[in-house]
């Protein structure tokens, strides 16, 4: 897949000249941000690049999707629990949560 606006390195996409992930684009567009606040969220693009970032995953939704998900599938293998992590720190936000869900608070 070619696209001007969009490159393809370190296993990931990116827009092309920066280190903005293509995955930081699609998610805000996602959550219904117009390529003007998606400008703000980050000013080093350009809007001609973020419309190009959005118009390549249009064009490109299927493969995206499955690109996306199988980083988000990635990451979530790849993360420890924290009752795992730090048992300590799990086990007092638990108490926490009990206190807090007794009722008269």
């Amino acid at each position: 897949m070619f696209s001007e606006y969009i490159e393809e390195r370190n296993g990931g996409y990116y827009v092309a000249g920066t280190r903005i992930s293509l995955d930081s684009v699609v998610y805000s567009f996602e959550r219904g941000n117009s390529p003007e606040a998606i400008q703000k969220e980050y000013p080093l693009l350009r809007l001609p690049q973020i419309y190009g970032a959005i118009a390549f995953y249009l064009d490109h939704q299927e493969h995206v999707r499955s690109y996306l998900e199988a980083k988000e599938q990635e990451i979530e293998a790849s993360s420890t629990p924290l009752a795992e992590a730090n048992p300590e720190l799990w086990a007092r936000l638990q108490r926490a949560q009990q206190a807090m869900s007794k009722p008269g608070r």
